[in-house]
């Protein structure tokens, strides 16, 4: 206490004119120490454990947002690809199905002329047919004629008269 008591003596008129006590202030400075070696102690890195936890949250989800617009951007150009590619193949196809279709649309006109050429061969064969066999009925018929003509020019009179009046009438019944 004597330190104390000369500190006091000595500066004590300044602190005291003041109305600082000085075993109060010292006190109170050991208290402030205590205080804060305490709080840095324990209670500051507690703190700190959630800001950084904090700051580390932050930075995830920067980083994470960062990430999904990359992937969207990515995922915009893939789509862009897509479309192209399908655009492509599109029109690919369209083509193909005009080719194709010319295609078969001239099959079916070869086709067609084949077949119309083979109705009209068929046709002509059986017009042929007809017109031998309309010849043989009539050559059949004109040999009849002939020969009914001639029978009964031959049982009646050889006058030339009589067998142009004859056959002019044989003429006439053949024709109706």
């Amino acid at each position: 206490m004597n330190w104390f008591a000369a500190t006091e003596a000595t500066s004590g008129g300044i602190f005291e004119a003041l109305g600082i006590d000085i075993q109060v202030l010292v006190l109170q400075i050991i208290a402030f120490l205590l205080l804060v070696f305490l709080l840095g102690k324990y209670v500051y890195p507690i703190l700190m454990k959630q800001v950084d936890e904090r700051q580390a949250k932050i930075d995830a989800a920067s980083k994470a947002a960062s990430e999904a617009q990359n992937a969207a951007a990515e995922a915009e150009a893939r789509v862009e690809k897509l479309l192209q590619k399908a655009r492509k193949d599109a029109a690919e196809i369209v083509d193909t199905a005009r080719t194709e279709s010319a295609a078969l649309i001239a099959t079916s006109d070869q086709k067609a002329k084949t077949r119309a050429e083979h109705i009209v061969a068929s046709a002509k064969e059986e017009l042929e047919k007809d017109v031998i066999a309309a010849r043989n009925a009539l050559r059949q018929e004109t040999i009849s004629l002939v020969a009914s003509t001639t029978s009964k020019v031959v049982a009646a009179s050889h006058d030339s008269k009589a067998d142009e009046a004859m056959i002019a009438t044989l003429l006439k019944e053949g024709r109706s």
